[in-house]
């Protein structure tokens, strides 16, 4: 078993895989000869950024003698890949691999992995309602759930004192939980004074898919004479009498679509959680499925990797857009660009943007750039897609979540105990993290820096469980009922 590694031919840097002699932790980075101050790091084969003293061979490089090389706005070109020739099915010589899985169909043709009833709130004033409403009827119904996975509130602090872009997405993020297939039924809860009103709110969903009735009710609470919570009531118990009854059937492998995310992360993320997410992102996309990367920040520096692998001027274009209106959003509120690492990063071994990028985007594997998505957008292209959203963990998910994915998979070297509105699958990139949190962490890829050619046979375990959960087994979240929303916010509040 190697102690350490050297990731890329071209770095002068390589990585404690575990604990080292002379202070270098795992997951951090030391100097595989002396280098010079204002050198720069090399590692994935990129420079990571520049030194700002000189370093002795062996030494440990940290972010206090590591600084960024990024500044500014960049110009791009587009440099298409010659081929797809890196993309296809890693697992391809493995026969035990699933083509299929058991999901809800529903009526407008897309495919849930949970069959749950949501309660979501228009505006912040009625959370109190939602979650009294999601009290009293699990209560009601505990023992008698049928095919009904889950009956959840998702309060949150928005519908109203917005303007501009941020009613907008809050409406758009709240339109795409309402059609989203996990959900066999949902109910709308109002106040009736809110900006976003009730009876409008209702009007924009059917704009994106007609709505099931049956299925997806509204109560506008200002108008009901009398108590809303024994009328909410009613109205849940006429949704889960259509919902209780729907069944699991086989659905292609194909109609799964697969958010990516990582947080609180460490050196050995882009070693083990991340590329092996990178290869199942490949399989599942040739296997003619989708996976979505977010967390525009944390491509700074890595953006052009993405660029250059889309399958089009197009959609380059709209990359270019994607990765320039972020940085114009920082530049607005006076904020620096580049600065990215948190705390947790930084003791986990990261120490720049580009270190974190670099690692970051090695969980879409080497697939072709299929679509762009501005925040708020449900996905309509197979493949792999990049979606506008921030690095913050819980928006991001909620953002995925949002697009249309199933299942958000969640790579961690730090750990956290957090779930989206869909089931939130962790991975943690280290042994020692699972073994201390095994109620956070569902996953672990720290394996495959604890054993010799790990990757693969590690990638076929991972693949083998995700199924399991697409197919109904509950992730750590959902045992847990850490289930939440967040959405993204730039603007005034009035």
């Amino acid at each position: 078993m190697a102690d350490f590694i050297k990731i890329n031919p071209k770095d002068n840097v390589a990585v404690a895989l575990h604990p080292l002699e002379g202070g270098i932790p795992a997951g951090h980075k030391f100097a595989l000869k002396p280098l010079k101050a204002g050198e720069n790091v090399i590692k994935y084969g990129f420079p990571i950024g520049h030194l700002t003293e000189d370093i002795a061979e062996g030494a440990i490089i940290d972010h206090t003698v590591l600084k960024t090389n990024l500044e500014g706005l960049l110009d791009y070109t587009y440099k298409p890949l010659e081929s797809e020739s890196a993309t296809g099915n890693p697992f391809s010589g493995s026969s035990m691999l699933p083509k299929s899985f058991k999901g809800f169909r529903r009526s407008w043709g897309e495919v849930g992995i949970r069959n749950q009833i949501w309660i979501i709130p228009t505006v912040g004033c009625v959370n109190g309602t939602v979650e009294e409403l999601s009290r009293r009827f699990n209560e009601e119904v505990s023992g008698k759930m049928g095919s009904v996975d889950a009956i959840v509130a998702f309060p949150h602090n928005y519908g109203c004192s917005q303007l501009g872009d941020d009613h907008q997405n809050t409406r758009k993020i709240l339109r795409n939980m309402v059609l989203h297939p996990n959900a066999g039924g949902v109910l709308i809860v109002g106040l009736g004074c809110e900006n976003n009103q009730p009876s409008d709110f209702i009007k924009f969903v059917s704009e994106s898919a007609e709505v099931d009735h049956a299925r997806v009710k509204m109560i506008q609470t200002q108008d009901i004479k009398g108590d809303e919570i024994e009328y909410g009531l009613e109205q849940l118990r006429q949704i889960f009498a259509v919902c209780s009854r729907d069944v699991r059937e086989d659905v292609p492998i194909s109609e799964l679509k697969v958010g990516l995310k990582c947080g609180g992360s460490d050196g050995l993320s882009g070693i083990t959680a991340n590329p092996m997410l990178g290869l199942f992102s490949d399989y599942l996309v040739s296997m003619g499925g989708t996976t979505v990367l977010t967390e525009v920040p944390e491509m700074f520096g890595a953006e052009t990797i993405l660029m250059n692998r889309c399958c089009d001027r197009r959609t380059f274009d709209k990359t270019v857009s994607l990765i320039n209106d972020f940085k114009a959003y920082f530049i607005k509120n006076n904020q620096p660009i580049y600065e990215n690492p948190s705390p947790g990063n930084k003791a986990g071994g990261i120490s720049t943007l580009e270190e974190k990028s670099l690692g970051c985007t090695q969980k879409c594997g080497t697939s072709m750039v299929r679509g762009v998505l501005e925040y708020g957008g449900r996905l309509f292209e197979k493949g792999l897609n990049l979606l506008s959203a921030p690095g913050n963990d819980l928006v991001a998910s909620t953002a995925l979540a949002a697009a249309g994915c199933q299942i958000v998979l969640f790579t961690t070297g730090r750990g956290t105990p957090f779930g989206t509105f869909v089931p939130t699958l962790k991975v943690s990139t280290n042994t020692p993290l699972y073994e201390k949190k095994p109620h956070w962490i569902d996953f672990n890829a720290g394996v495959i820096a604890d054993e010799d050619d790990a990757m693969i046979p590690t990638g076929e375990k991972f693949i083998k469980y995700f199924m399991d959960v697409v197919n109904g087994d509950l992730t750590n979240n959902e045992k847990s009922g850490f289930r939440e929303i967040a959405i993204f916010k730039s603007g005034v509040t009035l």
